[in-house]
């Protein structure tokens, strides 16, 4: 587990499919199959940080949902990165 926490920091969905092919986590932690998928192509950080904050006694809570916040601004901050390098290979 520590192994995919490291390369879900680099690669969340590398780090995603290598959970859901060792592992049943994914399949508790969310519930439905399209959410999981939707999640591995547009919010991959936010998906990977859910499935590690998860707990099976308490779901998510406390701390986890700032791992999972965190997780969010990286997925919002890797959009809006990709607009701003687009624009500057346009003008230059």
């Amino acid at each position: 587990m520590c192994f995919l926490v490291l390369l879900g920091a680099a690669f969340p969905r590398v780090a995603l499919f290598f959970t859901w092919i060792f592992s049943n986590r994914i399949s508790d932690a969310i519930d439905s199959n399209p959410a999981a998928f939707l999640g591995f192509l547009f919010l991959p950080f936010t998906t990977f940080f859910y499935v590690v904050a998860w707990s099976p006694i308490g779901h998510v809570s406390g701390f986890g949902w700032i791992i999972v916040i965190l997780g969010l601004f990286l997925d919002l901050g890797s959009y809006s990165s990709g607009g701003v390098y687009a624009n500057r290979r346009r003008t230059a």
